[in-house]
């Protein structure tokens, strides 16, 4: 049985029974009896036509559900016409199911699992782990988000800006648990980009893989992180990059920049400088420039101070922080590193353990409080 057809199958039969007029979570209900029958009887009977299979059985396994609804036994008029057996349409369903599952109506968190679990073919379990809650409470957050699209109209056009953000809520959410959701997000956006031809797509995918590129040399050995200036380059994916690289050059020629796209043109840059020391970040700065003209967010400013205090020097940097909020996360590890280089130790050691209280994981709580105490025995030495 392969297992890797049936998944990348998924969405585009459950975006067929959506676009017939199955509301969403019994779609979804008559998809997964389908697939249980086909891992029954495929082994032994292989299809021809697996897509139009599993679409001829999913329709029957639905209709066969609403029949037996004598509730809603007044809706068998819209949906009891069965197609004709045969080929599947060439209609690709699977950006459908994008729109639905990003839908503004949901909250970022219901978006993000419902696109794991209806785009990405990932189990409820599978979803529970990786966010590490209780399998009950994620299944309780996909049904409210099922409910929830099952009253959507699909007969606007989408946004295909909230798509990508759900994707890429999914791919900051790194490794978790049993599944990886950056290699997950990755997968998704490459399926994406095989459906919709926009430069803000290919953006999205090119700084995914940039990033991920410099996963392996993110941690050492001991699960400690190592910063980006201190990371091992040798270890960082030189194919991904190379991929990365292309699909942004493709992408920026069009001339339609997008926040992904300058986001990923400053991955690149880092990823092109042998080392730290040969960074350029003049042109990250003008990049951080492009961002704020686009987006003018405050983790932006936040990362453009950084760029700025390399670029021209700490007080420089320290004169960019100030006009960002203080609420903004991370900013205490900014102002931390920003003193550090100008040599202000003392405030640097207190700002950093103040970063370390505020740290959203162990692991970034524990490489803060080590940087506090290193500048502290700075002080004292």
């Amino acid at each position: 049985m392969d297992e890797a057809l049936l998944r990348s199958l998924t969405p585009s039969v459950l975006g067929v029974l959506v676009r017939r007029g199955a509301d969403f979570a019994a779609a979804e209900d008559a998809v997964q009896d389908a697939l249980i029958e086909a891992v029954r009887t495929w082994p032994d009977d292989p299809p021809r036509d697996a897509k139009g299979w599993l679409v001829t059985v999913a329709w029957r396994k639905f209709l066969d559900a609403r029949r037996a609804d004598v509730a809603r036994r007044r809706r068998e008029g819209v949906v009891d016409d069965e197609p004709p057996p045969g080929p599947a349409s060439a209609v690709d369903d699977t950006l459908q199911l994008y729109f639905l599952c990003a839908h503004p109506s949901l909250t970022p968190s219901s978006a993000v699992a419902l696109t794991l679990r209806a785009v990405g073919g990932l189990t409820t379990r599978q979803i529970a782990r990786a966010y590490l809650v209780p399998e009950t409470t994620m299944a309780q957050r996909i049904s409210r988000a099922k409910r929830t699209v099952s009253r959507v109209r699909l007969d606007q056009p989408g946004d295909v800006a909230t798509v990508l953000r759900v994707l890429y809520l999914v791919f900051n959410e790194g490794y978790t648990g049993d599944v990886d959701l950056a290699a997950e997000a990755i997968r998704l956006t490459r399926q994406l980009a095989t459906v919709i031809d926009r430069p803000e797509v290919a953006g999205l995918l090119a700084l995914m893989l940039l990033h991920h590129a410099r996963r392996a040399a993110r941690t050492a050995p001991d699960g400690s992180l190592v910063p980006l200036a201190e990371q091992d380059r040798a270890r960082w994916d030189t194919a991904l990059i190379a991929e990365g690289v292309e699909v942004l050059q493709a992408a920026l020629a069009r001339d339609r920049l997008g926040e992904y796209q300058a986001q990923a043109a400053i991955a690149a840059l880092h990823a092109d400088a042998p080392s730290a020391d040969e960074t350029d970040w003049v042109q990250i700065v003008e990049w951080y420039d492009e961002l704020v003209r686009l987006t003018d967010g405050p983790v932006v400013r936040l990362n453009r101070a950084v760029a700025v205090g390399e670029a021209d020097g700490p007080r420089a940097g320290l004169a960019a922080l100030a006009a960002v909020d203080p609420a903004v996360p991370r900013h205490a590890a900014v102002a931390a590193y920003l003193h550090e280089r100008a040599g202000d130790l003392a405030t640097a050691a207190r700002l950093y353990a103040e970063a370390a209280r505020l740290a959203p994981n162990v692991a970034e709580r524990d490489h803060l409080t080590l940087r506090a105490a290193r500048v502290n025995t700075r002080r004292r030495g």
